[in-house]
């Protein structure tokens, strides 16, 4: 079970938000520090995995474009979230007019992990 004391960012990372779930709990999403550019979906993946979280999801990225969006360049970044009907394409956040697409997973974009805390 996470603690108080898990929320605390390390060096370079930045809390973003909390969001209440319908079981009272609170999953907390902090931004870890990097920002890469990687050939397709799967290395953006490992990349995130390598630093310790996990891309954000399409929910997560449309919060950080609106609360956040000086922590991005102005670029398409990777979710974590693959398109439910087409295997082969992921959901990405435009961090310059806001929108989300999904994209071929083969397509070179940007990355930003994310790790979560739930209390």
């Amino acid at each position: 079970m996470n603690t108080l004391a898990d929320l605390e960012p390390k060096e370079g990372e930045t809390y973003a938000f909390g969001v209440t779930l319908p079981n009272g709990e609170t999953t907390h999403t902090i931004l870890l520090p990097g920002d890469e550019s990687v050939p397709n979906w799967d290395a953006g993946m490992a990349w995130a995995k390598d630093k310790g979280g996990d891309l954000p999801d399409r929910a997560e990225q449309a919060l950080l474009y609106k609360h956040m969006p000086e922590e991005f360049q102005k670029d398409y970044y990777w979710s974590n979230t693959q398109h439910a009907a087409y295997s082969g394409y992921a959901w990405c956040q435009d961090f310059d007019y806001g929108d989300q697409d999904y994209y071929h997973k083969t397509d070179e974009l940007r990355v930003r992990a994310v790790r979560r805390v739930t209390i």
